[in-house]
């Protein structure tokens, strides 16, 4: 099948052309769904065919929660801070920018990114990783209170709500991805 320049890309892409890509194709274009994790695209891709986004999401999440919990705190320690380091540094994937931004974490007061460094440090000291918020649509006010609520979770609470927001991130950015949802 020739490629138009809608394959190409970032898309968006119809189920049908999704459906069907070789598995590489699949996998590559796929690849940063998942935070710097390409294992879970090259995975999700032999479970199609999908009959709408909410299966290949469910894909990607199943993929995910099937790994052995190494992988899954590998996968949740790809994750980076909010409004951390990287994001100062330039350093984000695009999708994790853009999210962030669209939070406005890079618009934050010298008080509201001080208080994000320290929840930040104090979180990755009690659980020894990243805090994962799905932070499209929610206010950099309302990203700061799930900090605060969560911060006094028990370890496996915190580990089982991180997969849980990864897979809300998937969500979000395959229907960003996928034009006929």
């Amino acid at each position: 099948m020739p490629q138009t320049d809608e394959d190409a890309g970032e898309g968006p892409w119809s189920l049908a052309e999704i459906n069907a890509w070789p598995r590489d194709v699949f996998a590559a274009r796929f690849a940063d769904i998942a935070e710097h994790s390409p294992w879970v695209a090259e995975a999700a891709a032999d479970r199609r065919p999908f009959a709408d986004v909410e299966a290949l999401a469910g894909a990607f999440d199943a993929v995910m929660r099937a790994a052995p919990r190494e992988r899954q705190l590998a996968l949740i320690r790809a994750h980076p801070d909010l409004a951390g380091r990287a994001a100062l540094a330039g350093q984000l994937a695009e999708d994790s920018r853009r999210e962030q931004a669209g939070a406005g974490l890079d618009q934050m007061t010298e008080q509201e990114f001080s208080r994000f460094n320290t929840l930040n440090a104090a979180y990755k000291e009690r659980f020894g990783f990243p805090f994962i918020l799905a932070v499209k649509g929610a206010t950099r006010h309302q990203i700061l209170e799930s900090f605060e609520a969560r911060i006094g979770n028990d370890r496996q609470t915190e580990f089982d709500m991180a997969l849980s927001q990864i897979a809300r991130i998937f969500r979000f950015r395959l229907r960003d991805r996928v034009r006929d949802i």
